[in-house]
């Protein structure tokens, strides 16, 4: 199989794509430059990734030994450069330097292991797909950022072989609603079990980072696991029990705007996922199987785990877990539908680094914070540390944006800020276009409740969908 690398200069890579006409593109880098690159050249000034990171690597022949990686991460990731636990490495996979020098670092490419998968007939694989991915795919293929491309998404991966393809955004609402449920459990039995507040746990640079430099801090975290890890365990249990398939021949692969899911599908209790393909990744994928993705024709999802509200679309913008997580807490502690401002809670939506507010629950009043860009959230770790901030409920996403920036997504020489605007406004529109915009008002969800898991942080529910450390 021919493997198409994510540093290719754009000439090359038009060529490399040219038998089936889809202009589709890797990067921005500008012709020549990978020529410039010195073999043996970096391995002072490049970051030190280390051979077994399960997230990234580090291509040395192609390293022009500029610093800029060490710099980025240090100054703007606040990671390189600062003392780590013993045994462990100074990086939270988040893959940021992939987009700052596609040409040296990479994603660990799984993208051959997965065409093997499909061309296996023994091997039942199942795709599912990540709210970013939809909104910037396209961009590979000279669209516009922001252009929902997820009918051809799911055509393309049938037209490749795999046999179904499911939303992630169902299990978005799954995590809303197990992580609304703990939400109001802590703040009713808040103590040292219990401390508040709680973070939300979707993005695992985040709780890496945590791990890292604030370890005193990891009770705080949501046990609900990530959209992709309960997409994975339930379309092992779950789904394969509906169609009637067996478990044991499904190969689950996850679609994803990033790099670190590739660690977090290593982590203990978690391997119900068995390959993370990047954004990047799909299109070389698609790319060696020689499918012209802009000629597909829109196909639906799979029906079962293949539906989505509104909530589950927003967890790809920085800010979304908050308001979906908070749309359904009201819901469950009013017994009745939010207000209209809570389907659109500017407070915490916008590009500002820490965006905080007190947001009227009813029987409550919840002080809230959003926090994108680890290195922001120091301050207000700090703060929380130190109990000079009291908090009831802090998300953070790792990547500038929130998923919708993440390391695994198409590079683009647009302005970074306007390209990511683009991409959460298609995520919010999307949102607002839904006729379910609760989590908990989605038939699916209220079906493997009734049918599976019973009722959110049941016994089963929390052996299957939470994880007791982080």
């Amino acid at each position: 199989m021919a493997k198409v690398e994510n540093w290719l200069t754009r000439r090359e890579f038009l060529k490399k794509s040219a038998v089936f006409g889809a202009g589709l593109l890797v990067c921005s880098v500008q012709v020549g430059h990978a020529r410039q690159c010195k073999r043996g050249r970096g391995r002072d000034r490049a970051l030190p990734i280390h051979s077994d990171n399960p997230a990234i690597q580090l291509h040395q022949n192609r390293c022009r030994n500029c610093g800029d990686c060490q710099k980025f991460c240090s100054n703007t990731m606040g990671v390189f450069g600062r003392n780590v636990p013993s045994g462990e490495e100074a990086c939270i996979y988040c893959g940021q330097c992939t987009l700052l020098c596609p040409r040296a670092i990479s994603e660990q490419y799984h993208y051959s292991a997965v065409a093997k998968a499909i061309a296996d007939p023994g091997k039942i694989v199942i795709a599912s797909t990540a709210p970013a991915i939809r909104v910037a795919l396209g961009e590979m293929y000279k669209l516009a950022p922001g252009t929902n491309v997820e009918g051809k998404i799911v055509a393309s991966l049938k037209k490749l072989g795999v046999n179904y393809v499911l939303d992630t955004t169902f299990s978005a609402d799954l995590t809303v609603m197990e992580e609304a449920a703990e939400l109001l459990l802590r703040l009713e039995n808040n103590d040292a079990k219990n401390p508040l507040p709680m973070f939300t746990s979707c993005c695992p640079a985040w709780v890496r980072f945590v791990k890292l430099f604030y370890p005193n801090l990891l009770p705080n975290f949501s046990t609900a696991k990530s959209p992709m890890l309960m997409q994975g365990t339930l379309t092992k249990t779950y789904f394969a029990q509906k169609i009637g398939i067996d478990p044991a021949k499904i190969v689950n692969i996850a679609l994803m705007p990033c790099t670190a899911k590739k660690a977090e599908i290593l982590l203990p209790k978690t391997r119900d996922v068995d390959f993370v393909l990047t954004s990047r990744e799909l299109a070389y994928l698609l790319n060696d199987s020689k499918i012209n993705f802009l000629q597909m024709q829109d196909a639906p999802y799979d029906s079962l785990m293949g539906t989505g509200s509104g909530s589950g679309m927003i967890f790809g913008n920085s800010g979304g877990v908050m308001e979906a997580a908070l749309r359904t807490a009201y819901k469950l502690l009013n017994d009745k539908n939010p207000p209209d401002n809570f389907f659109n809670l500017s407070p915490i939506r916008g590009f500002d680094s820490v965006r905080q507010a007190s947001v009227d629950l009813g029987k409550r009043t919840l002080n809230v914070a959003v926090v994108h860009g680890v290195n922001n959230a120091r301050p207000l770790l700090e703060s929380i540390q130190n109990g000079t901030q009291k908090l009831d409920f802090v998300e953070v996403m790792a990547c500038s944006g929130g998923c919708i920036g993440g390391g695994g997504q198409p590079v683009s020489k647009m302005n970074a800020k306007k390209l990511k605007q683009l991409r959460q406004q298609a995520l919010y529109q999307r949102d607002a276009s839904q006729a379910i915009r609760l989590s908990c008002d989605n038939p699916e969800i209220q079906t493997i409740y009734n049918e599976f898991l019973g009722k959110p942080l049941s016994k089963k529910a929390k052996e299957l969908l939470h994880v007791s450390s982080h």
